[in-house]
């Protein structure tokens, strides 16, 4: 072999080359501030990104409290994705605890914000997955994102945006056939806290809350006497609560004004993964299913 590579002009050369060994693929790890983000990011990502959620299962992204857990996870990530618009107020404590000096993704970006009418002052609803149409937008910032970080892999998280989209559009147009059999005047809903505005601006349901925005508000007795008058002419006869929120208050609103429980809406926060919500399109579809089922008067 020596006397071989000698022939070649190689001689002094194989002495020195180390053993080839091949290039091991290298996983994405990606860190989402919530678990419906998270899933997102799982599906664009696919084999090669590992995603993990600061905020758990059935965990409420407006008051989480991150643990040191936490901050280790965001300084060994790759990459960092959040909602934006307000949602994770918590996130400046815990990149400062951290030292986390990077730029997450904001994957709202380049979304259509809605705000409530009727406020005091211009608030923005930071609940912009419950629109499927924004969560198609959020895929490819996502994609975007990735491409940048891992060019190497870019065809697959084309791929992988392409086939999610189309099953957020085939979801999107279901949930729009499933409001069209409710007639107008019945497309009301109660909830623990105004998650769904743009569920409502989205698929033409008005929705009616005790509780503002963010859970860390409290809604006042006037607030709550409002929305009991309004319940009361409006004809509404179901109250759904949240897996994220306390339902003390919607209960305290039911009671007086007669409406039954309809079930348990998945408003920003996914079940663990045996529950009927381990998924954003699972989520959605059983969000549906319960309010139509109240809307149509069969719950």
């Amino acid at each position: 072999m020596r006397r071989l590579s000698c022939l070649l002009g190689l001689c002094g050369v194989l002495s020195v080359m180390p053993a080839y060994a091949a290039p091991v693929p290298h996983t994405v790890q990606a860190v989402a501030s919530f678990t419906v983000l998270a899933d997102v990011v799982a599906h664009v990502g696919g084999t090669h990104v590992h995603v993990t959620s600061l905020v758990p299962p059935d965990g409420d992204p407006h008051e989480f409290e991150p643990s040191p857990d936490d901050a280790r996870q965001l300084r060994q990530a790759d990459i960092v994705f959040m909602s934006g618009e307000g949602l994770e107020s918590w996130f400046g404590r815990l990149a400062h605890a951290a030292g986390y000096h990077g730029t997450p993704v904001i994957v709202s970006n380049g979304i259509s914000i809605y705000t409530p009418p009727g406020l005091q002052q211009a608030e923005t609803d930071p609940h912009v997955w419950n629109s499927v149409p924004n969560v198609i937008i959020w895929t490819n910032n996502i994609r975007d994102a990735l491409i940048a970080i891992d060019p190497a892999d870019a065809d697959s998280f084309r791929a992988s945006a392409a086939a999610y989209v189309t099953q957020l559009q085939a979801l999107d147009r279901d949930i729009r056939a499933r409001i069209a059999t409710i007639p107008a005047d019945r497309r009301r809903i109660l909830t623990s806290h105004d998650a769904f505005g743009y569920f409502g601006r989205t698929y033409g349901l008005t929705f009616m809350a005790p509780q503002g925005l963010s859970t860390e508000t409290e809604a006042s007795a006037g607030d709550i006497a409002a929305l009991i008058r309004q319940i009361r002419q409006t004809g509404v006869t179901t109250y759904f609560m949240e897996n994220a929120t306390d339902p003390r208050m919607v209960q305290q609103v039911a009671r007086a004004t007669g409406t039954r429980p309809g079930g348990e809406l998945y408003a920003e926060a996914l079940s663990p993964a045996g529950g009927p919500a381990p998924d954003y399109i699972t989520m959605m579809r059983h969000n549906t299913d319960l309010m139509v089922a109240a809307m149509q008067g069969t719950h």
